[in-house]
């Protein structure tokens, strides 16, 4: 498999990578390991691609106390390594195989919006942010857009023409709460048949769902974890494939979101010395 002509840009800085953007739009390459099996199978034909590879600054992992600000160069298993948030190190232990986590990206997941994908439910669980950048009458600018605009639909992300994904913000876990993340794939490394990521704490709870939606599904289930499964499955709606039905999809991820309600309680109630 080859993938289709296109005229490739290495630009060097970012405000030479957004200009490339605003003239000639195209694909941005990152990590590349969604993009270029895109590009092989010619499902994806851009133009033009824009390596930010070589682009500076764009690969921090910054730690402060309200969360974790992960740049759009840092690799999945670098993020996984810095240990920095723990549902999201939770998360990325799920993420394909090794291979894939040593060189893909945390905001380059992000934007490839696909509905199974666990990084999304992560950000939208949490309440997140991505800080996108354009080039605009001479100079760089940043717009922040939070998770509950950014996922349009499925493989479809909030960000613009000419526009580029420079960050991702995962807020901290409220003190005294707990998260996890479960989720069934047919095969070790696949994407899921359905996932479940929550957050409890003292306030609440709230659970993302994948592989049932468009993208991921936030249930708000407040106080009451008895009732959550059978109220995430009715918020959901998932749709019949080759891999499983629509009605084993809605029954697995209840009880997915159901085990990780459970095991988040369990963190937060360890943190709280309860």
């Amino acid at each position: 498999m080859k993938p289709p002509p296109f005229t490739y840009h290495a630009p060097r800085d970012l405000p030479a990578a957004l200009r490339t953007l605003a003239e000639v739009g195209g694909k941005v390459l990152a990590g590349g390991q969604s993009l270029i099996p895109m590009l092989n199978m010619r499902l994806a034909a851009p133009g033009h691609v824009v390596d930010i590879n070589r682009v500076a600054g764009l690969d921090g992992i910054e730690v402060s106390r309200a969360g974790v600000t992960v740049g759009a160069l840092a690799r999945h298993a670098d993020v996984e390594r810095a240990g920095a948030h723990p549902l999201l190190t939770w998360a990325l232990k799920l993420v394909a195989h090794p291979a894939i986590r040593n060189r893909g990206t945390v905001v380059g997941s992000l934007v490839h919006a696909d509905p199974a994908a666990e990084l999304p439910a992560v950000l939208a669980v949490l309440g997140g942010h991505v800080r996108v950048a354009r080039w605009d009458c001479g100079r760089v600018t940043f717009r922040e857009i939070p998770a509950a605009e950014f996922f349009v639909g499925p493989m479809e992300s909030a960000v613009g023409p000419g526009e580029l994904a420079v960050s991702a913000f995962f807020p901290a876990l409220e003190e005294g709460s707990g998260a996890a993340f479960h989720e069934v794939s047919r095969r070790h490394g696949d994407y899921a048949l359905a996932g479940a990521c929550a957050v409890v704490g003292v306030a609440g709870a709230r659970v993302a769902c994948i592989g049932v939606g468009g993208g991921p599904v936030v249930i708000d289930v407040g106080g009451d974890l008895s009732s959550a499964a059978a109220r995430v499955r009715d918020a959901v709606d998932p749709d019949d494939d080759i891999h499983a039905s629509a009605a084993y999809r809605r029954h697995l991820v209840g009880v997915l979101a159901e085990r990780a309600l459970r095991d988040a309680a369990r963190e937060g109630a360890a943190a709280r010395g309860a």
